[in-house]
């Protein structure tokens, strides 16, 4: 697939993480069939694809093919240290597909309150390890709860 003629340079975000993978192939299963990610474009003779999942980018590179940017021992789980967080709509139907084909959840789905400022924002969310082990963060956006001093002042 090929669509990057299509895409305007401006509808992509400043930051975008590149996976090293050991199989392209069940990378692409991974985060297109179960995780919802579409391909945007890909370059099969380098093994390499760039997917987006709504504002949420992110390019897979196989170990091996093309060139590779290692700056050190690839052992797994790949991404040690690092979650990365996908926004979206809702986390249901990707835990239910997930399940559905037997993919172990690292953490179950759980709705917690993060303190943002002056202001409170929840989010429902799950963390599931792709193929290679990195950590992916699903998360639903609840309300904000707003501030003390504002619901306050509006009561």
């Amino acid at each position: 697939m090929d669509n990057q003629a299509e895409l305007d340079p401006k509808d992509f975000p400043g930051l975008v993480p590149e996976l090293l993978v050991g199989d392209l192939g069940a990378s692409l299963g991974f985060w297109v069939r179960l995780c919802g990610f579409e391909v945007l474009y890909d370059r099969p003779e380098e093994g390499f694809a760039y997917l987006r999942c709504g504002t949420a980018h992110l390019m897979l590179d196989q170990i091996g093919i093309g060139r590779d940017w290692v700056s050190g021992a690839l052992d797994r789980p790949l991404g040690r240290g690092v979650n990365f967080q996908v926004a979206v709509p809702a986390i249901t139907p990707l835990v239910e597909r997930l399940t559905a084909a037997g993919w172990p959840l690292f953490l179950a789905p759980e709705t917690t309150w993060y303190q943002t400022g002056d202001t409170r924002a929840g989010v429902s969310q799950f963390l599931v390890q792709d193929p290679d082990g990195y950590l992916v963060r699903f998360s639903e956006s609840r309300a904000d709860l707003g501030s003390a001093a504002s619901k306050a002042a509006s009561a």
